[in-house]
């Protein structure tokens, strides 16, 4: 154990803006020298710590306006030190500069929840993890998710992938969390499958399957 950032078992007041709630992502500047973490559980925040764990400031707030967040869900930050976070109730992807300077924000997306950009390049893509509906008068609406986007830097959506409805299917997902991108854009999706089995997979009640994945691997082909 290097560094801890907070004190465990002991969160902030709901809402308080102070750190933490219940945090959920982190990302670090290009330089390596500031550490961003997202406080969505219980707050609307993100936090700009030093790497050594010292607090410098932060931005945020409850509500659905420019620079408010709806759970602050996962985040990164780009070569230029751009920071874009995943506004899941929200359902978008809002861009800040490295001081939390509201620049814009990526619309028509369903609960963006998994957030991860592409390295080695300046002008990265950036792969979003939409959870879809869980709603019962809209879990079953087809085009909403469960899937996974990909964007440019941008903004500018490229492509969707996933079916119309959540299930175990080939390209089908469950709820994906969480992303990563290897060096052959390869895609790696986390996935939250036994909180969310009984409501949007199966009748409730039906047990859970032996096995049931929890992570997938996306090969990039062509």
């Amino acid at each position: 154990m290097l560094l801890t950032i907070g004190i465990p078992g002991k969160p902030s007041p709901y809402m308080s803006g102070e750190p933490f709630h219940r945090c959920t992502h982190t990302a670090m500047s290009p330089d390596g020298n500031y550490l961003y973490i997202s406080d969505g559980y219980g707050n609307a925040r993100i936090h700009k710590f030093t790497v050594d764990g010292k607090w410098l400031s932060a931005w945020g707030e409850p509500g659905t306006d420019e620079g408010k967040f709806n759970i602050p869900h996962n985040i990164c930050c780009d070569p230029d030190g751009w920071v874009y976070v995943a506004d899941r109730e929200n359902h978008r992807v809002q861009v800040f500069d490295g001081n939390g300077k509201y620049e814009t924000q990526w619309n028509n997306m369903h609960r963006a929840s998994g957030l991860c950009m592409e390295t080695g390049t300046k002008t990265p893509r950036f792969y979003v993890g939409e959870i879809g509906p869980d709603m019962a008068v809209n879990i079953d609406m087809p085009g909403c998710g469960p899937r996974v986007s990909i964007y440019t830097h941008k903004g500018e959506l490229l492509a969707r992938l996933g079916h119309e409805h959540a299930g175990l299917a080939t390209g089908q997902f469950i709820s994906p969390h969480g992303l990563a991108v290897d060096s052959r854009g390869d895609i790696y999706v986390g996935e939250v499958s036994f909180t969310n089995w009984g409501r949007r997979v199966r009748a409730k009640g039906e047990p859970i399957p032996p096995g049931l994945r929890s992570l997938q691997k996306l090969v990039k082909v062509g």
